[in-house]
């Protein structure tokens, strides 16, 4: 069975300890691999070579960055079916979304900070004939990064690219429940000739690693994304000791349908943002709402395409939907459908868990699902379920549908679908939330400002906005 192992100090090693943890491909429901146990003490040597590498790597220039970042984005392409494979047997997802999504991604990720940290500037300001001011961008030194096990390997690098790129050294922890993709990216990055220490990566679980991480005196600065519960517990601990903290955080997005949308391109999207990666991304649409008019059309419409979606074995190019990351969040999932039934609803389309055939029976597959007749403000419809269910209901004026979207204590994402675009300004300016797609969905451009408002978290990912967390300013006033 195949051991994973921490990269610390340039080298693959156990944990200190020797303990083991199951790590499940969720297809299966069978144990297929072994995680390191890690605790505080592999931490602390993760931190030291961290803290090691910290001059050198600080000091090296930008362009020498670069190169081996893009180095690494290479390899990631030279090894993408590996990796899509790998992502695929930890995380349940379909092979061929993790080949088109999630490797490719990964590649840009390292890329476009190891490019974009070569048109990374200050600023200055002249005060008339008196002085001129400079900003001085500085590496804040060790920094940890905490990724989620929805997207691993694209989130993995999404946040320690642009730590890396602007000469920090990183203490990383991947999610215990998909670690395989930051496995054999530690390889890669041996492979790539990082520096020893520049990049350590600590496996094993939040309340021991990640725990960690945040106490730790000398790691100054944390990027975390996964749950908002997660994120206070990082935020009560980390803000105290001064710490800066970039937090991505829970979601529970609106996805507003008026009669006057593009009908077929609304359905397709809809499709997409309620159902990809089994309902397991951040950003999914899981609150529909569509204008009364086309209300009884689009339903019938998007329930006909719902029970056409295959859900099977991940390794299969006809199957849509894979299985549930872990027997844990399946049953959390099912649980809320069960509670959207004792508040009221109807589940018009799926909500059940799914056993298929052979070596897949003991796999954690669930249906997609469509539930109608909830209120507005019932717990299914105020509290992040994070699985392939989908509310939906009729509204009747813009007034109306906009106190519903903005109701909860999420402002990550929402989608806006009409052809009038004073329509769209109007609900733009007012969503509460840091990401309005308008007649699209998940449409990204990495120079953007990427996080949400209130509990969906805390700072900006993104661009410059990334090469300014993971940067300290200096002022300097030079006299004239």
């Amino acid at each position: 069975m195949k051991k994973i192992l921490n990269y610390i100090n340039g080298t693959l090693v156990e944990a200190k300890n020797k303990q083991w943890l199951d790590n499940y491909n969720p297809s299966l429901g069978e144990v297929y691999s072994k995680i390191p146990d890690s605790d505080g003490s592999d931490l602390e040597d993760a931190y030291k070579a961290a803290h090691a590498a910290f001059p050198g790597w600080s000091k090296t220039p930008k362009e020498e960055r670069a190169k081996i970042m893009l180095k690494i984005a290479s390899l990631i392409e030279e090894r993408s079916d590996e990796l899509s494979l790998a992502e695929s047997m930890d995380n349940g997802k379909p092979v061929k979304l993790a080949s088109a999504v999630d490797i490719p991604r990964a590649a840009s990720n390292m890329h476009f900070f190891a490019t974009g940290i070569l048109h990374y500037g200050s600023e200055s300001q002249q005060l008339n004939s008196v002085a001129i001011n400079y900003t001085l961008r500085k590496p804040i030194g060790v920094v940890g990064c905490i990724s989620p096990w929805n997207l691993p390997l694209y989130l993995f690098t999404w946040k320690i690219a642009p730590a890396l790129a602007t000469g920090n050294t990183v203490v990383a922890k991947p999610s215990e429940v998909t670690p395989m993709t930051a496995y054999l990216f530690s390889e890669i990055c041996i492979a790539a000739g990082l520096p020893k220490g520049v990049l350590n990566i600590v496996h094993g679980l939040g309340h021991k690693v990640g725990d960690a991480i945040t106490h730790h005196p000398g790691i100054k600065a944390i990027s975390f994304t996964g749950g908002t519960k997660t994120g206070e517990i990082i935020a009560r601990t980390a803000a105290p000791m001064f710490k800066k903290l970039s937090l991505e955080l829970g979601g529970k997005n609106p996805n507003i349908i008026f009669a006057d949308c593009d009908f077929e391109k609304a359905l397709k999207t809809t499709l997409l943002s309620s159902f990809a990666n089994q309902g397991q991304i951040c950003l999914c649409g899981s609150r529909i709402f569509v204008e009364k008019p086309i209300y009884e059309k689009f339903k019938v419409a998007f329930i006909e395409a719902t029970n056409k979606l295959k859900v099977g074995d991940p390794k299969n190019p006809q199957s849509n939907l894979g299985a549930i990351v872990s027997e844990e969040h399946l049953t959390k999932i099912l649980s809320y459908v069960a509670l959207a039934k004792e508040e009221g609803g109807k589940v018009i389309a799926g909500g059940n868990k799914l056993t298929l055939d052979g070596e897949l029976s003991g796999g954690y597959y669930m249906e997609p699902t469509i539930i109608e007749g909830l209120s507005y403000d019932c717990r299914t419809n105020q509290e992040e379920i994070f699985g392939p269910v989908v509310t939906i209901a009729p509204f009747e004026t813009e007034q109306e549908v906009l106190m519903q979207a903005n109701s909860t204590v999420y402002g990550l994402s929402s989608t806006v679908w009409t052809e009038s675009t004073s329509k769209a300004q109007r609900f733009a300016q007012q969503l509460e939330a840091g990401i309005v797609w308008i007649n699209c969905w998940l449409v990204r451009d990495l120079r953007t400002p990427f996080g949400g408002v209130k509990n969906s978290g805390v700072g900006r990912e993104g661009g410059f906005n990334a090469f300014n967390f993971f940067t300290e300013p200096t002022n300097v006033c030079l006299k004239l």
